[in-house]
């Protein structure tokens, strides 16, 4: 007969947090402004207030949209709050930046709900790898919502981890 095995991991009162869980549901729309340019570098107010009116704005309905400009030109931040004001009755969140920034704010938002004193003095692994693209950003934010609190942090899998930091 041979040895019970053990789950060490299991075991080990290892708290695994998988950053893929705080990540946001909804859609994720791009608008890119520079469509609006004349020649790719004038925004033209009376051009630009018929692009807000006539513009399908229902589209983004329940999005999560970044608003951005791709090319050098110099926009005006008034026109950045008016695509803002037009979204507004539709998208779930609107941010100013590439869709790499609208990820970084949706997670942040979402990791400042966790209550850093669920996870005083104990041993954390985050979860280093999975189905969807976490942004460094959540890493860096999960970093520095639980390092005070926590005995130790590790980066990968219950089975396989870097050390991030112990505490003495």
């Amino acid at each position: 007969m041979g040895e019970e095995l053990v789950n060490k991991v299991a075991s080990s009162n290892l708290v695994s947090i998988d950053l893929e869980e705080f990540a946001d549901k909804h859609p994720v729309a791009e608008l890119d402004i520079r469509t609006q340019l004349v020649n790719g570098l004038l925004l033209r107010e009376k051009d630009f207030r018929e692009f807000i009116s006539s513009h399908n704005w229902e589209q983004y309905k329940n999005a999560n949209v970044a608003v951005y400009c791709s090319t050098d030109a110099i926009i005006p931040k008034w026109a950045f709050m008016l695509v803002a004001q037009a979204l507004q009755p539709f998208a779930n969140m609107v941010v100013f930046g590439t869709r790499e920034v609208l990820e970084t704010v949706l997670f942040q938002q979402s990791l400042s709900k966790i209550n850093p004193e669920d996870y005083r003095d104990k041993r954390i692994v985050v979860k280093g790898c999975g189905d969807k693209e976490v942004p460094v950003a959540a890493y860096v934010e999960i970093t520095r919502l639980l390092s005070p609190v926590a005995k130790s942090m590790m980066y990968g899998e219950p089975c396989s981890t870097v050390p991030v930091f112990k505490r003495k």
